[in-house]
């Protein structure tokens, strides 16, 4: 790709490069095309992902390994009136995942029982302890959400204990899988290449697909004949949930699930997702952003810092009042969480300054809090440029640590290696994030086994690291009529990234700082064309010192997000700003 404006080093210190170099001839109209190009889709399958319906991406479930197993059990436990048990994460996917499923059976006539883990006092995933006591209650199937790929002890101790399990994960498996009745997971290493094409769905994605077979194979045996068949599609808004939170890729059929679950999200059939819409105070329809940044936090907010089964107890909650204070109380939490997370922040950003040109970042300490190690990971992750893994310590110097990744390095894959190498007494997850606990003095084997096995990776990922941008335009063509146009190749998330562009030529007036440490300015072409920019928490970076000290007479190129400027209405835009180089 060619370098636009011949910009090969920028204020941020990288190059500027066409995500796909777009045609200087392009009418507004065809710009939907272009922005679907440059992430990925064929020509010829154009006309498919400009409008993404469920029905054009969704597979056969039987695609899947074990998927006609567990189907086929759900469905006789629901004919036979059996007690079926949902074992759910305490994360936002798991939450969904599991609600999905219990909503879904519950208009089938069954009665499922919910049981999600506590974060501190059990961990991650189904224990044998916990399975175990789902038989004693009654349950003669239990299905294990966004877990249990490898949960090997529990799931040997469940089967015998008698208790029939489905496993239903997007997790990286090993070779050996655990014992179960369905291992259903597009993961498996042994999975068909159809099903392997789906291996970036979330666990709400694979519990929808659960439930359409589960539906197909109670239709085939004549089961709605004598009751109406529920309207799997209503339950959309949790797979968007679940999927945006989980920060899945949104290419394909997830895009599809996000696309139609705002949808359905925007009429508020959910009361759960209703109430806490309110209590974020969200007045319009969500937008993706708003699954990510608002609603999805305030459910995890219960795993993290409350009481684990907050999230499923509001989404799958039938009563407005006791939604309304589920939701308060989950809105609290995630107060609560925010003030954790920046206590936990600043001790973790200090311990890995210190670890600055380490390839992956691995900080850990005791007295932090395990619900926020991960959100505190990421934020290491954007600050470093690498892997980070954040491990709380516990009193017997055994540690509970949590991963995040930048594109093109696979920590899930990294963390099972060590895990398998005996470095770690658990661990997996996927590319971009991963658990683990570690044994007692196990910190600095782990740290040399990760940095090594990761270094050429996350040397290639940087290398290769470049601002993309999507099109390149005059002053005044930061404008409402742009947003709505880069909108409609939207959602936009993991794997389908916001549209970047460049802007200019401007000088910067009106430059200061705002908030809290926001560096805010108009953009002004030497056409008399304005437009509004902010850069988020950039007055202490090179990019903010720079825009701050600018001379009224230096003109810029500046590249970021065009959002409407929702503060002022009519069709105004402004540019969220992430890079600025010298015109």
């Amino acid at each position: 790709m060619g370098a636009p404006l011949n910009i090969d080093r920028s204020v941020t210190g990288q190059p500027w490069r066409w995500r796909r170099e777009p045609d200087p001839a392009l009418p507004m109209d065809a710009l939907v095309d272009e922005l679907l190009l440059a992430r990925g889709v064929p020509r010829e399958d154009l006309g498919r992902h400009r409008d993404p319906r469920i029905r054009d991406f969704l597979p056969d479930p039987s695609c899947f390994a074990d998927m006609d197993k567990g189907a086929k059990r759900l469905a006789d436990a629901v004919q036979q009136g059996e007690r079926i048990a949902i074992f759910g994460d305490y994360d936002v996917d798991g939450a969904t995942s599991a609600a999905l499923l219990v909503l879904l059976l519950r208009r089938l006539g069954a009665d499922p029982m919910i049981y999600i883990p506590d974060r501190l006092m059990e961990g991650y995933g189904p224990s044998g302890k916990a399975l175990v006591e789902l038989k004693e209650r009654g349950a003669s199937v239990a299905v294990c959400v966004d877990c249990g790929a490898q949960a090997f002890e529990a799931l040997e101790e469940a089967r015998a204990a008698g208790l029939d399990v489905i496993v239903v994960d997007h997790h990286q498996c090993a070779s050996l899988l655990p014992v179960a009745l369905a291992m259903i997971n597009p993961n498996r290493l042994d999975e068909s290449e159809d099903g392997a094409a789906h291996g970036h769905l979330a666990a709400v994605g694979m519990a929808f697909l659960l439930g359409v077979a589960v539906l197909r194979e109670l239709r085939t045996r004549g089961f709605f004949e004598a009751l109406a068949e529920p309207k799997i599609i209503d339950l959309l808004d949790l797979v968007a949930l679940g999927t945006v939170a989980d920060v899945a890729r949104l290419k394909s059929l997830n895009r599809a699930f996000v696309t139609q679950g705002l949808r359905v999200m925007a009429a508020r059939q959910n009361i759960g997702l209703a109430a806490l819409a309110e209590a974020a105070r969200l007045v319009k329809p969500p937008s993706c952003r708003d699954l990510g940044f608002a609603l999805g936090p305030r459910i995890n907010a219960g795993g993290r810092v409350g009481k684990s089964d907050l999230g499923v107890r509001l989404l799958t909650c039938t009563d407005p009042e006791e939604a309304r204070t589920i939701a308060a109380e989950l809105d609290r939490l995630n107060e609560e969480r925010r003030a954790i997370e920046m206590l936990v922040c600043e001790q973790a950003e200090a311990l890995a300054a210190e670890q600055s040109d380490a390839p992956v970042i691995t900080v850990m300490s005791g007295g932090w809090h395990q619900g926020v190690i991960g959100i505190v990971a990421g934020r290491l992750k954007e600050r470093f440029g690498r892997p980070a893994i954040v491990i709380a310590e516990c009193e017997d110097g055994s540690g509970k640590g949590s991963g995040r990744s930048i594109s093109g390095v696979d920590l899930g894959a990294a963390v099972l290696a060590a895990k398998d190498s005996g470095l770690l007494t658990a661990g997996g997850g996927h590319a971009m994030a991963a658990g683990l606990t570690l044994p007692p003095g196990g910190l600095e084997p782990f740290r040399a086994f990760i940095a090594e096995r990761l270094a050429a990776d996350v040397e290639k990922a940087r290398g290769d690291r470049a601002l993309l941008l999507d099109a390149l335009l005059a002053p005044g063509g930061v404008a409402g009529a742009l947003c709505d146009a880069l909108d409609a190749a939207g959602p936009y998330g993991a794997g389908w990234p916001n549209p970047r562009v460049a802007a200019g030529p401007v000088r910067l007036i009106k430059t200061g700082i705002v908030g809290d440490g926001h560096v805010r300015g108009l953009g002004c072409g030497d056409d008399g064309k304005s437009f509004k920019w902010i850069a988020f928490r950039s007055a202490a970076s090179a990019l903010g010192q720079a825009l701050l000290s600018s001379p009224a007479d230096r003109r810029w190129w500046l590249a970021g997000t065009i959002k409407r400027d929702e503060w002022n209405g009519g069709n105004a835009a402004e540019m969220h700003l992430e890079d600025a180089a010298l015109a």
